[in-house]
């Protein structure tokens, strides 16, 4: 069983709502991803994106009919916290957390596509890497980018990455490829409809850590 559809993700309904338990429930599980990674280096990512699926999961927890979908948190948030709003609670760690979940979906994305380095095939950097500069980068400073280039650079090989995500199992390629491919249609859903949330709302802050 491929890790990632142990927990798939929902469809969405037709006014591309999310709702905050399912969403929480899928994303959850996620975390686990960083370790198909192999490295060590890759935990501040899982480390950042753990710390904000709880904030969420905190507000969420005080009030389940006030944040049945993702879009009424923010709006609520927006109501209750005036001028400091959207840079507060469950607002600005779904901010930070999207941009982690973009980065899986873009990873998975460049492997499904096919895209790989043609002079070391068999690495994923090529792929990490577009991820990182889609997703994260222009939200770090030097320092941070500084990290991220040494995690890069620690990324595993193609076949054990896959191999973690089909949990030791030896699955052939086009397998593991068609398992990513089901995973990200209703996954992609998600989290395109969360970065369009926040641009209608004008929740977005480009700030950088």
């Amino acid at each position: 069983m491929s890790l990632l559809l142990e927990h798939e993700f929902h469809p969405l309904p037709d006014d591309r709502s999310v709702d905050t338990e399912l969403f929480l429930e899928s994303v959850s599980h996620l975390p686990s991803f960083f370790d198909c990674l192999g490295s060590a280096v890759f935990s501040i990512i899982k480390s950042d994106i753990n710390g904000n699926i709880m904030k969420i999961k905190g507000v969420y927890m005080k009030d389940p009919t006030r944040y049945a979908t993702l879009q009424r948190i923010l709006e609520a948030e927006r109501e209750d916290h005036g001028s400091e709003w959207p840079k507060v609670g469950a607002t600005l760690a779904l901010m930070w957390l999207k941009r982690g979940l973009r980065f899986i979906q873009i990873l998975l994305k460049s492997l499904a596509d096919g895209e790989r380095d043609a002079g070391n095939p068999n690495l994923i950097q090529v792929n990490v890497t577009k991820a990182y500069e889609q997703a994260l980068k222009k939200y770090h400073g030097w320092f941070v980018q500084k990290i991220f280039h040494t995690v890069l650079y620690a990324a595993p090989y193609r076949s054990n990455f896959l191999k973690a995500l089909s949990k030791g199992d030896d699955v052939k390629e086009e397998a593991c490829m068609a398992n990513i491919q089901q995973f990200l249609v209703n996954y992609s859903a998600t989290v395109d409809a969360i970065y369009d949330m926040y641009t209608s709302l004008n929740a977005e802050l480009d700030y950088t850590v």
